[in-house]
């Protein structure tokens, strides 16, 4: 459970690259919204927001991203989780991340300043009042600027089953390779209707090799916003699932389909 809000939060609040669209799939005042559950019991509830912010005199998205349990889970394992992310407006590449998480009673409390001319990341733990820099590789992202950049550099008319997608990230104090596999076209249904999506599975790198987490799948909407409506994650019984529960502020027109 735990490793599925942390896997969650990379791909909500989350190629070699593929060739830019000409506009940017994302804008300031988009908000989602997201249902977890396993089977028909609601575990909590996550949402996304971009705003217009200014750091170091310069304007820039910030997302925050917030997910909490509720109903029973929150009895025996609580989950506060809070993300934040400063992204540059026209590169999507991050200047500031915030993780301020409790899990269970797991606790961290982490802000990240990325030096992009030097390639190095300052982590600052307040938990431990600890600073200490980091090299960072060129492009890096972090955990959630990661979902933006990667929603406006897939260029969904060229994609084809079992293409491979990357993006380079920095996450605590270590870089990380992060990979979606395209697995092919599907409707999904959903509370606002059905939905034509993209299917993706995403795989983590560590030591070199490619690991696929938790059997998990990823369906966002095969259309200029290309926004999440749904993860699910195969676990030992049954599954967890994230699904888009509501949603306002999008760049471009919503579209349902219509039997």
């Amino acid at each position: 459970m735990k490793k599925f809000f942390l896997i969650l939060l990379l791909i909500l609040f989350a190629y070699p690259a593929f060739a830019q669209d000409a506009h940017s799939a994302f804008d300031s005042g988009e908000w989602f919204k997201f249902r977890i559950h396993y089977g028909v019991f609601t575990a909590s509830y996550a949402t996304l927001e971009v705003k217009e912010d200014v750091i170091d005199n310069m304007p820039v998205h910030h997302v925050v991203g917030i997910g909490k349990s509720t109903g029973l889970l929150s009895l025996f394992f609580k989950v506060e989780d809070y993300y934040e992310t400063y992204i540059d407006k026209n590169e999507v590449k991050p200047y500031r991340f915030i993780r301020k998480i409790n899990e269970g009673g797991h606790t961290k409390d982490i802000e990240i300043n990325f030096d992009h001319t030097q390639n190095e990341a300052l982590v600052f733990n307040k938990k431990y009042n600890t600073k200490k820099k980091f090299a960072i590789k060129s492009n890096v992202q972090d955990m959630m600027s990661s979902f933006y950049y990667l929603r406006n550099n897939i260029k969904t008319t060229s994609l084809k089953k079992g293409d491979e997608q990357y993006v380079t990230m920095f996450f605590d104090n270590e870089n990380y390779r992060f990979k979606l596999k395209f697995l092919g076209r599907e409707i999904i249904k959903t509370k606002m209707g059905k939905i034509a999506c993209l299917k993706f599975r995403p795989y983590v790198q560590a030591d070199r090799i490619f690991k696929e987490e938790e059997s998990m799948t990823v369906w966002v909407s095969d259309d200029d916003n290309r926004m999440p409506v749904r993860i699910k994650a195969d676990i030992l019984v049954g599954s967890i699932k994230a699904d888009l529960d509501a949603f306002k502020g999008l760049k471009h027109p919503f579209k349902i389909v219509v039997d």
